[in-house]
């Protein structure tokens, strides 16, 4: 009974992974049209240094060019902010489906070893 319980979890498991992995490649998808939006809007630069940009201040590595303009500066401020906190956010949403699981395993443990 338990072995089918423990599969039956590790089905949901995998299923909730898969759908938590959507939503966070959703997020960071927004999150790079943000940021490309951003760049070329208050920076003027062309698509593809946008990208660039964008994608060096979500990955942590910080920005490739300079702001030249205050509201350039003030946005890639904020944005910087604000992909510092999608990191968080992105790793808490990736790793919760493994972490219920582990907690799930303790609990399937301690009911086996109460029988």
């Amino acid at each position: 009974m338990v072995v089918h319980r423990r599969k039956r979890l590790l089905t949901h498991v995998i299923r909730r992974f898969i759908l938590h992995f959507a939503v966070t490649l959703m997020l960071a998808l927004a999150s790079i049209a943000i940021g490309m939006w951003g760049y070329e809007h208050y920076e003027h630069l062309p698509w593809r240094d946008a990208f660039v940009n964008t994608a060096m201040l979500l990955g942590g590595m910080g920005p490739v060019d300079k702001p030249v303009t205050d509201a350039g500066k003030v946005f890639e401020g904020i944005y910087a902010l604000y992909a510092g906190l999608l990191f968080l956010i992105v790793a808490g949403v990736m790793f919760a489906p493994l972490i219920h699981w582990v907690l799930h395993r303790f609990h399937f443990e301690e009911l086996d070893a109460g029988k």
